[in-house]
Parts: structure tokens; sequence; C-alpha cells
């Protein structure tokens, strides 16, 4: 049995791999005909693995038989996601209609006319935009529901107690209004957290950056008070709100969040007000947002980090350990684009997304080329078209290569333009020529090292006056 205090955290090559959330289509309330038809379906999978059995010698026989009395099969874990999602219909049906899915009400002290308004407020009570109220065949319905029993491993009594929770801790903290509230500019000035573009499912990324706190001003000025942390913790959680409202909760539609945190200098004394708030946070997602967050991916983690982290992991359930990706140094970017496309990620770590872009969009795709261990690598734009300027966006994942762009002239008795030629070794870079006669940037990258790297690029052209003529 594994011990629940261990830390469990991903490292960036995923040595512990989380399971794809079960998403069936599932409105039929007759349990019968449920039990009735995966059970055929059990019987055939069990009468084709008998067949194949009898073909085997004993040892494989008895070796086969182990195997499949240690793990249910799929069909076996799929009809115990369906019966638990009809009782947990059920369960949240009669809740609402009884009038107690937020807890025991006092009608005594009410009026009849105030009770017949709370239980038709009820009736049309949401979460995150979703009628919970399974009779209403909302589509988004079985997909929170879900959530809430994977949570809880498909016990329909916790993840109802969950759900209870999660509603009246909403209420409580009006966190349906929180986007709404103005909580200060200053978080998102100092771009401490901020939503940027999305993963390569269709995920909101949300970045949470702690560095700026290393600023004794800014940290006093954030933490300062009682009311100045609580006002922070609700910050976090308009973030993460703001975060859910771009989710489709759909059969099929994008509904996580993927969070990155940043920790590069990150002071190690003198954060005892953020430490405390940042693991409060963290549970307050675990306990009110259940599956919401897809991954959490660490970058530029201190040294210190990872013992506070064995620490920390003792609040953290089983199931929210192995969502943590921790990434080293040196790994950041290459761990990063296994779910960020370079186009979506922004140049502080290693894509080519940069903030109010007037040139490139997220809808310009970026062209990969790969460049061998100690080895010279080129990569051309042709330009025929006179009169345009051609810029490009170039970056190489881990870099410490020699970099050079040129511009060659199609007529041999023209001149080269150097146009840059150095060692590289950080964000991406970018660059534009003005073309006036027929030619092609060439992009030249030394590889020096024994092992392969990635270049990511993109290119346009656009007709523009040069400087000279309007001068004139």
């Amino acid at each position: 049995m594994n011990n629940t205090n261990e830390c469990c955290c991903n490292d960036e090559n995923g040595k512990i791999v989380v399971g794809v959330p079960l998403v069936f289509n599932f409105f039929d309330k007759n349990t019968n005909n449920i039990e009735k038809s995966l059970k055929v379906q059990l019987e055939k999978k069990n009468q084709l693995e008998d067949h194949d059995c009898d073909q085997e010698d004993d040892d494989d026989d008895l070796e086969a038989t182990s195997l499949g009395d240690a793990a249910p099969s799929p069909a076996e874990i799929k009809l115990k996601a369906e019966k638990s999602l009809l009782e947990f219909r059920c369960k949240v049906e009669d809740a609402i209609l009884g009038n107690y899915l937020l807890g025991e009400q006092d009608h005594e002290k009410l009026a009849p006319q105030e009770i017949v308004v709370a239980r038709e407020q009820i009736r049309e009570i949401t979460l995150w935009g979703v009628p919970l109220l399974p009779s209403k065949a909302h589509k988004g319905t079985d997909v929170v529901l879900r959530k809430f029993l994977k949570a809880k491993d498909f016990k329909v009594s916790e993840a109802f107690d969950m759900l209870q929770k999660t509603l009246v801790w909403r209420r409580e903290n009006n966190v349906d209004r929180i986007i709404d509230e103005d909580l200060g500019a200053e978080f998102g000035n100092n771009n401490a957290g901020f939503l940027c573009s999305k993963d390569r499912e269709g995920r909101p990324v949300c970045y949470h950056v702690c560095g700026i706190f290393k600023d004794r001003r800014i940290y006093k000025k954030t933490f300062g008070s009682d009311n100045k942390c609580d006002k922070y913790l609700r910050w976090r959680i308009q973030l993460i709100e703001k975060a859910v409202k771009k989710l489709c909760f759909r059969e099929g539609g994008v509904n996580s969040v993927l969070q990155v945190f940043d920790l590069r200098n990150t002071p190690m004394q003198g954060t005892k007000e953020l430490n405390s708030l940042s693991k409060r946070a963290l549970i307050l997602f675990q306990n009110y947002y259940p599956e919401i967050i897809h991954k959490n991916i660490i970058v530029y983690a201190p040294f210190w980090f990872y013992t506070s982290q064995v620490l920390f992991s003792r609040f953290m359930n089983q199931r929210n350990k192995k969502k943590f990706i921790l990434a080293r140094p040196q790994k950041v970017t290459q761990t990063l684009l296994k779910f960020i496309a370079p186009e979506h990620l922004p140049t502080e770590y290693g894509g080519v997304r940069r903030n109010n872009d007037e040139d490139f969009s997220p809808s310009d795709k970026v062209s990969e080329h790969k460049i061998k261990g100690s080895t010279v690598s080129k990569v051309e734009f042709p330009v025929k078209e006179l009169g345009v300027t051609i810029m490009w966006d170039v970056t190489v994942v881990g870099w410490n290569v020699s970099y050079k762009e040129e511009f060659i002239p199609d007529d041999e008795g023209s001149y080269s333009v150097l146009l840059q030629n150095q060692s590289v070794d950080g964000s991406s870079t970018r660059n534009s020529f003005y073309i006036s006669e027929p030619g092609k940037i060439v992009i030249t990258v030394e590889n020096g090292t024994y092992k392969k790297k990635k270049m990511f690029y993109r290119f346009t052209a656009r007709t523009t006056v040069p400087m000279f003529f309007l001068l004139q």
C-alpha cells in the first residue's frame, strides 16, 4: 500500500502518469438495463479470454488468471462509473427537490411564501454556470458531477458531501460574483498571476510568478496585514474563476485548467505569509475545484523547494500529488513544450509568444526543425517580391548554439548582408529585413553539443515603404 505522506510529484519525464478521465454519454435512468448490457459485454470478453487461454500452456494460463483477478477490466470500471453516476444523479435530484442540497433548512422561521420561493431558487442552482438539477437534462450536468465522483474514487456519499461543501463555501464567500470585484490592479500589473493563451489540448493556462515578491517593498505592500492577505487569497480565487469561465462543460469539451508556477528568484526566507497563503490556495482548489486543475507545472524551483515540497505533500491527497510536475531548470522549455505549443508559450519560457504582439498572432503556426548533435543546420526563407519587409521568430530549445542570420541575394554579383552572428543562450529572437532585391534569408545554427536540439521558427512578409522614401 502506498504511503499517502510520500511525495509523489512527477518529473519532466512523466514517470507517474495520470489516467485520462472517463467520459461517457449516460442519460438512461434504468439501472437494470445498464447492468444487463454491460454484463453481456463482460461475458463476451470472458469467452474470448477463455478461448485464447486454451491455446496457451498451463503456466501462461495461471499468469493470465492472476493478472485478471488483480485489476478490474475496462468494462467493470465503466459499469462502476455509470452506476455511481446514476446514484449520484438521483441523490442530487432528491436533495434539490427536497431543498436540502445546501444543508438542512430551518423552515419554521420562514413564511409559506418564502418557502415556495426558496424551493424555486434551489431548482435553478448552478455550479460553474451549469445547472445541477439532472432532470433539466443539461449537457454539462453529468460532466460536472463526474468531476466530484472521480475526485472521490466514485464513492457517491463522499462525492455528494464534497458537492454540498463546495456550494456552501461558494455561497458564504460570494464566489459567483467574485469576477466583478476590484481586488487590486497591483497583482496583475506586477504579473504575479495571469492567464495566457492555451495548451495543446485547448486548456487555458494560468501562470503564477513568485519572483516579484523578492522586492521587500512589494512584499510588504501585498502581505502587510491580515486584510491584505485575505485580499491576495481572494484574488487567487478570482484568477481561477476567470479560467473556469473559459471552460466548456460539455461531452468532449475542454473542462480543465493548466497551471504553471514560476519560482525563479523566489526568496527563501521572510515569506511566511506567501507560503501560508499558497498552501491555503492549493487546499481550496483541491477541495472546491475537483478535477478542474489538469496539471501543476513547477519551473525554476530553487533547491530548498524540494525539501519543503516533501513536507507540504502531507496536505494533499494522492490524486492531487500526481498532478504536480517539477521541471529541472535546464529542461524548463522542453517540459513546457510537451503541454504548450511554441506559438502559445511566452518568450520568457522559450516560446515565441509576446504580449501585445502586432506582427504575429497565435494563429501563425510555428514550424519545427531538428538539429543533430555536432552538426551545422540551415533554414531558408526565399523572398521574390520586392518592397516587402520580412520578419521572423526563432527559438532553439536549450540554445547553447552558434547562431547566424544573413541575406543572400539571387544575383551572384550582389553582396550578402550579415544580420546577426553570435552565440545565443536565452529566450527567442526576432529580427526583420527590408527586401530590395530577390534573395533569401538564411539562418545557420551550429550545434556544438552531442545532443539533438529542436528549433522552432515562423516568418511573415509585409509590404512596407522604406523610411528614406518618406524623408524625401
